[in-house]
């Protein structure tokens, strides 16, 4: 699987749904994204187990598994030891889905790359998104972007990135980040990312 760099492209998605730069929060989003998170991590996690393994993820063991090492806030970090190596290997993970729309949800695992020079962000979307319009990101008020979709598979289809140190600091020191996908070309649908506890997530993952 090809790594794509952060150079997102800075557009606003036209959406009715998709927030832009100047838009505040959806407190309604923000009010029950708890809720939320927990809802989604029981109906997504079977479809997620099969993915995961299909993608060769360093925690698919450990998701097939259902263990998890740690719990920061709204991130989970799950770790396995894949036959062959010598370390353990983690990935952060967080089940999100759209407040008006349940069945619209995302995967969201941040793991180190294979050499251990770099940090994905690996969005896993449900089948049915918009392809061409690809995923967009926003952390807090600010914009960051959109980047393509890199695969599909029968359980969902993936946007990765090789995440650089200006996204990492802004994702530890925002309070929530907006994924938005597209069902159609006029509707981006703003999905609620809670970053609570993913600083210190992030800073344990080895």
């Amino acid at each position: 699987m090809s790594k794509r760099r952060l150079g997102l492209t800075a557009s606003r998605p036209r959406g009715r749904n998709a927030p832009g730069p100047a838009d505040g929060p959806d407190s309604g989003a923000v009010s029950g994204v708890g809720d939320s998170l927990r809802r989604i991590g029981r109906r997504v996690r079977a479809a997620t187990l099969g993915l995961a393994l299909t993608l060769g993820l360093p925690a698919g063991a450990a998701l097939a598994q259902g263990a998890v090492k740690q719990s920061f806030d709204d991130w989970q970090l799950r770790c396995e030891t894949p036959a062959g190596a010598k370390a353990e290997q983690c990935a952060l993970v967080q089940y999100v889905a759209a407040e008006d729309r349940p069945n619209l949800s995302l995967v969201v695992i941040v793991l180190k790359t294979a050499d251990n020079r770099g940090i994905l962000l690996r969005v896993v979307a449900p089948l049915g998104v918009l392809l061409p319009s690809g995923l967009g990101l926003k952390v807090d008020q600010a914009e960051i972007g959109r980047t393509s979709f890199v695969r599909c598979l029968s359980t969902g289809c993936v946007a990765e990135v090789v995440m650089d140190d200006k996204l990492i600091s802004q994702l530890k020191g925002g309070q929530q980040a907006t994924f938005i996908v597209f069902q159609t070309p006029e509707e981006g649908v703003g999905i609620p990312l809670s970053l609570k506890g993913f600083k210190e997530g992030f800073d344990s993952l080895k």
